[in-house]
């Protein structure tokens, strides 16, 4: 009796640990981002955002430049568009950057970025591009909401432009006085954001850049997944036709007896 009320203790603990880290996580809310890996459209944006903006400072050595054919981006277009330092189609998508000067200029050596999705998660990642604000107290002068004293400059700025933070006064748990973000206001907009005459600010085209590029990310931390998926559709479909007559004289030699 006394070692099943044990096992009934442990296992209520094992069903509640989850339940205690999701509590603990808190931070701010994230806005919700539906991946769509199959749109090799938004895949192609994303790959030339990634190319751009990202690889300067972030590897990405888990692919190669010539994966990108399997979103439809033949090698000479790569050649053409993504190629800036003498790099091959087969070569791995390494930065230029030494690893001790990325420590030097961020404070810490700018992570790969093969897996982030799958570390951070889409909504994380589309929340986080688009939350950079302006923040004279830090070293490269901005800021993030959803990761607080980020080390990385906000490379898109050019693209949205130039958001501030609106904070108000709040009482924390122990009672004491302190200053909690509002809400981001944009206050220059970029190349694809702009503020309308009502003051109200347009970000749908800065919000469509970021998608394709997160989109991208995911896609990058599972290349293969959509044919994973599609081989297993096929092959559960073959297992049902294979199958389905075996069942069917099975059940009728096994009741035959009956009828």
């Amino acid at each position: 009796m006394k070692f099943k009320s044990i096992t009934k203790k442990l296992l209520a603990i094992a069903c509640l640990t989850p339940l205690f880290a999701m509590a603990n996580e808190g931070g701010p809310a994230l806005d919700k981002f539906e991946v769509n890996t199959r749109d090799n459209v938004s895949l192609q944006r994303g790959a030339q955002t990634f190319v751009n903006y990202c690889l300067s400072c972030h590897s990405a050595q888990a692919m190669r430049f010539n994966g990108l054919n399997e979103i439809g981006i033949p090698d000479q277009q790569i050649k053409d568009n993504m190629l800036f330092a003498g790099e091959k189609v087969t070569d791995q998508m390494k930065v230029a950057m030494n690893p001790k000067d990325g420590k030097g200029f961020f404070g810490a050596t700018p992570p790969d970025l093969s897996v982030i999705a799958r570390a951070r998660g889409a909504d994380w990642l589309y929340t986080y591009l688009r939350s950079f604000y302006r923040d004279s107290s830090r070293p490269t002068g901005w800021n993030n909401v959803v990761f607080d004293k980020v080390g990385m400059p906000h490379v898109l700025w050019e693209l949205q432009g130039e958001q501030h933070a609106v904070f108000k006064a709040e009482k924390n748990a122990e009672g004491q006085t302190v200053q909690v973000l509002e809400k981001l206001e944009l206050v220059k907009p970029g190349l694809l954001t702009s503020i309308g005459k009502d003051g109200k600010a347009n970000t749908a085209d800065y919000d469509q850049k970021v998608g394709d590029l997160v989109n991208y990310l995911v896609w990058m931390g599972e290349p293969h997944r959509n044919l994973r998926e599609q081989m297993g559709y096929a092959i559960l479909f073959f297992l049902g036709v294979l199958l389905l007559p075996f069942v069917y004289f099975l059940k009728r030699d096994y009741w035959k007896e009956v009828h």
